[in-house]
């Protein structure tokens, strides 16, 4: 993992933003701030994996070590690496060229994985791709409605969370429409405000349960649940032949049989 002095270093010479951001974003989810996050939406996730079952489940985000789905009763848990790291297990793979097949996947967990990417369109086109008709997709992103959106506004975008394009819960909405993809639910997360003092992290989960009890929408992160819908196949039916009408010449067997004794 690169130093912070290091990171800062490859910014400065204008570097791809690829090469650091997988270790700018676990860096600060190890930070204070960056655990009360992963804390606060382990809990908003944990209830909602917890009643989904499938065969595999796959987590697509910049940070292999903080995983959201272990508490999920899925067996195969999927999780890449944006990099390759030394002694990291996980294969490396590019959120917007997964290597799965298409619809073989249970249940697609996306941690800011479209906050921080350059094209948002093609990631999500990439995960419905390999979620199978009838699985469930869950988006985690940070609300650009909110005083962690007003705070991004102010902060330099060289740091994280503030790096990343905060895109509104509206707009990934529609593009799920076009996607046919069913939002389920919409819940939202992060009610304490974006700061790094102690004092006030330390209040962190009391603010979180009073934002959850009135159903705040002015929390920092927005949790969308959406169903990949299955197209319903139409029957194809043979085309019978019509059968000629009768003429008036045309007389039974047995008439004509009874005919030919007289």
């Amino acid at each position: 993992m690169l130093s912070k002095h290091e990171i800062r270093r490859r910014l400065l010479r204008g570097l791809p933003e690829a090469d650091v951001l997988p270790t700018l974003v676990s860096q600060w989810f190890q930070s204070p701030q960056g655990e009360e996050v992963l804390t606060a939406e382990r809990d908003a996730v944990r209830p909602v994996l917890e009643k989904l079952f499938g065969y595999h489940i796959l987590q697509v985000g910049f940070s292999e070590e903080h995983s959201l789905i272990e508490d999920s009763p899925v067996g195969h848990k999927i999780i890449f690496s944006p990099e390759h790291r030394a002694g990291s297990k996980n294969a490396v793979a590019d959120n917007e060229e997964l290597p799965l097949l298409s619809d073989s996947i249970d249940i697609v967990v996306v941690h800011h994985a479209l906050d921080f990417t350059t094209d948002s369109h093609r990631l999500l086109r990439e995960v419905t791709r390999v979620l199978r008709p009838g699985g469930h997709l869950l988006i985690l992103g940070f609300n650009p409605y909110s005083p962690w959106g007003l705070m991004k506004l102010l902060k330099r975008r060289i740091h994280i969370p503030w790096r990343g394009r905060f895109i509104s819960k509206g707009r990934v909405a529609d593009w799920l429409k076009l996607l046919d993809l069913h939002i389920d639910s919409v819940a939202y997360r992060l009610h304490f405000l974006p700061l790094k003092f102690s004092k006030l992290l330390k209040h962190a989960k009391t603010l979180e349960k009073l934002g959850c009890k009135v159903h705040s929408p002015l929390g920092g992160v927005y949790l969308i649940h959406s169903v990949k819908q299955v197209i319903p196949a139409t029957p194809v039916l043979p085309r019978w032949r019509p059968l000629r009408a009768r003429t008036s010449s045309v007389m039974p067997a047995a008439e004509n049989i009874r005919a030919k004794l007289h």
